[in-house]
């Protein structure tokens, strides 16, 4: 028999839900997640049963889908994104399908914040996520991880700006509910500069359950009025600007040198596995970071810009020379929000600077564009050439405890998880640190014996 604590609004908890005492062992922690992982994977049908009951909250419903229930949503998201505080395109429902398919051994869900109009309904909110084992953790827990998809890199759920608070709330209590859905949400990569996060940071407080925060960087973002030329000019300095110029003559002297839009659905599929083709031949694909790499990314990633661009949502900026691109850039759309979400170039011209070439032309299409408000770099820091454009979008990386009040046990996961990582980030960094004494030890060494 399992005992159960009455919590607020008809939540039932269970006894392991009371929480565990501030000391635990990592034995403990293994006691306190071997039953999240029961729950969410002893029966492997459960998160296919996509027509769950939905939890009310005042005019605000939940409803759990997948598969074919996304895919009748489309014209549901698109509106959605007309009105949405934040627009994510890696909360794409059509994009969890996809991922389905090509990753049989994770599943993914979404979250579908309805508002009761009478007899019809608004979508005005969707947060997908996949349970999974909680990356980058050495921890055997479940946990709801976002973004959802291979290869996403922003975790911010889409939510109509009028009803941030209760969509977010009713999100949460519906995922407190569901004894099938693990407990603890793991955001890598939230937006942290905007109206959504600082909603969910009043919901969180009045639930009363703290979020653990991991990590805060900033990353590029393009929004402004300006247009191309006069964006470049002040972004770039006069003797960069100069040296581009100098570049692209001298490798439009080596044949016919062209910028491309690809935006045709076919043509882009097409661009794409080119771009496939650039990625591995450079140092992702030596690396084993390029999407051909893993079969299932591959996979995933054709998938995903197929059903993008058949909705006029992805497109490809090339620069070619006589017809060979020697730089590519994948760009994702999500109602006036765009996202750069690949890049690649051929390292047997980067003398040229085939990236910052394409970049000048991509950054210069984009103001020109009117359906674009701002643009995602997507870049995983505040480095590399993307720098270049001024604006900045704060992200943070953390977990939180949906339940009301959180756990004791929740508490001791998360000082764990921030105990492993600290450990993670400073092993890396002496061993990057030796790794660059011995280089410079050796140069010495040459330059002595020379």
């Amino acid at each position: 028999m399992r005992m159960t604590v009455p919590t607020s609004r008809g939540a039932v908890r269970t006894a392991r839900d009371a929480g565990l005492p501030h000391d635990i062992s990592l034995a403990g922690v293994n006691a306190f997640v071997a039953p999240l992982d029961r729950a969410t994977s002893a029966d492997p049908d459960a998160s296919r049963d996509c027509s769950a009951q939905v939890q009310p909250s005042a005019q605000i419903t939940v409803e759990i889908a997948c598969g074919n229930r996304l895919s009748a949503i489309d014209a549901d998201w698109r509106d959605l994104t007309t009105r949405a505080d934040a627009c994510n395109v890696f909360m794409h429902p059509q994009l969890l399908g996809r991922a389905g398919d090509t990753n049989a051994g994770r599943r993914h869900i979404a979250l579908l914040a309805w508002q009761s109009l009478g007899d019809a309904q608004r979508l005005v909110g969707l947060w997908a996520f996949a349970i999974r084992r909680a990356p980058q953790s050495a921890l055997p827990v479940s946990v709801l991880s976002a973004p959802p998809v291979p290869h996403g890199y922003l975790a911010t759920p889409v939510v109509d700006r009028d009803h941030l608070d209760a969509a977010l709330a009713a999100m949460l209590d519906r995922i407190a509910g569901d004894g099938r859905l693990p407990r603890i949400v793991a955001l890598d990569a939230m937006g942290a500069d905007g109206a959504t996060m600082q909603a969910l940071a009043r919901v969180l407080a009045a639930r009363r359950s703290t979020p653990c925060f991991f990590g805060r960087t900033q990353r590029p973002k393009l929004a402004s009025q300006l247009d191309g030329k006069q964006y470049l000019e002040q972004a770039l300095s006069g003797s960069t600007r100069k040296k581009l110029r100098q570049q692209r003559r001298k490798l439009g002297e080596k044949g016919a040198l062209e910028s491309q839009r690809i935006a045709e659905p076919e043509a882009v599929c097409a661009a794409f596995e080119e771009f496939l083709r650039l990625e591995a031949s450079g140092w992702k694909g030596q690396q084993g970071t390029a999407l051909l790499n893993d079969a299932a990314d591959a996979a995933f990633a054709r998938a995903m810009i197929a059903e993008l661009a058949l909705r006029g949502e992805a497109e490809i900026h090339a620069l070619t020379l006589d017809g060979r691109p020697v730089s590519m850039q994948i760009v994702l759309h999500a109602g006036p929000a765009a996202f750069t979400w690949k890049t690649a170039y051929d390292e047997t011209a980067q003398d040229f600077s085939p990236g910052m070439l394409l970049f000048e032309d991509y950054t210069a299409a984009f103001l020109a564009d009117g359906r674009i408000g701002h643009v995602d770099s997507c870049a995983f820091d505040d480095s590399g050439y993307m720098a270049a454009w001024r604006e900045r979008q704060a992200i943070a990386h953390l977990w939180f405890d949906a339940r009301r009040g959180g756990s004791l046990g929740f508490d001791a996961v998360a000082r764990i998880q921030k105990g492993f990582l600290w450990l993670r980030a400073h092993t890396k960094a002496l061993y990057l640190a030796s790794k660059h004494r011995r280089w410079r030890l050796a140069f010495r060494g040459i330059t002595r014996s020379a």
